[in-house]
């Protein structure tokens, strides 16, 4: 290998941002639009078009970071991301390389679903929040959320899991969400609780007030009840306008 040759990857990752701990308003807008192109028409897919896109990865990585701050999530106070699906893989590379951008090291990792349990470094002890793509009543068509929001077992077995490994679950975080009011909830048995509080983003005009601000899960070793913050960078109606 040549020295001269070596290309340090962190400047190839978010290259031309200045890693701040926002992402700018212009930033925000053009991951609106390469999300809304990904959804316009479809009633669900799992955004491969913008999690694999190289500019797109890094507006994602960086629009969870904020969205997260805004619920009072900072980088001091979760230890590592976890993927609820496939689809949250790249995500969970996201934050971490967004985190490091920032100077703080995140840990990552996806569930089994065939064994239960986590792959990745172990996170006993840790503080994590755990993500998906695109959570929504739609969802169970084509991820392994088949009941999630139908009545909530699978992520009360993700929940469970998790507690297993002896780490703390602080938050469920979605780069789209659709458990609000237009996304017909009303009508499906779920693990879900209203709150009248905004769920995401920053104060940039939008109409956050339709989502669903937590989810409520039950741990399947001892039945006890949590209600994890919910939170999501966009809400599904505002994507389809």
């Amino acid at each position: 290998m040549i020295a001269d040759d070596q290309v340090d990857p962190m400047q190839l990752v978010g290259s031309g941002r200045s890693g701040g701990a926002d992402i700018d308003a212009g930033d925000r807008d053009q991951l609106r639009q390469l999300l809304r192109d990904a959804v316009m028409g479809r009633p669900f897919n799992e955004l491969s078009a913008v999690t694999f896109d190289h500019n797109g990865i890094v507006l994602a990585g960086e629009a969870l970071l904020t969205a997260l701050r805004d619920r009072g999530f900072g980088l001091n106070d979760f230890d590592a991301v976890g993927a609820l699906t496939a689809a949250a893989v790249p995500l969970v590379i996201a934050v971490m390389q967004a985190a490091a951008r920032q100077g703080r090291a995140i840990d990552g990792f996806v569930m089994d679903f065939v064994y239960p349990s986590v792959k990745g470094p172990s996170i006993r002890g840790k503080r994590v929040i755990l993500l998906d793509s695109w959570l929504s009543v739609k969802s169970y068509v084509q991820t392994s959320s088949l009941v999630t929001l139908r009545n909530g077992n699978e992520l009360n077995l993700d929940f469970s899991v998790v507690a297993h490994e002896q780490a703390q679950v602080l938050a469920i975080a979605a780069l789209i969400g659709g458990l609000g009011a237009g996304s017909d909830t009303s009508k499906v048995e779920t693990g879900l609780s209203r709150s009248e509080a905004a769920t995401a983003g920053p104060d940039d005009g939008t109409d956050n007030t339709a989502g669903i601000a937590s989810i409520e899960v039950v741990d399947t070793v001892n039945d006890a009840r949590h209600s994890l913050p919910f939170i999501q960078v966009f809400e599904e109606q505002e994507l389809r306008r």
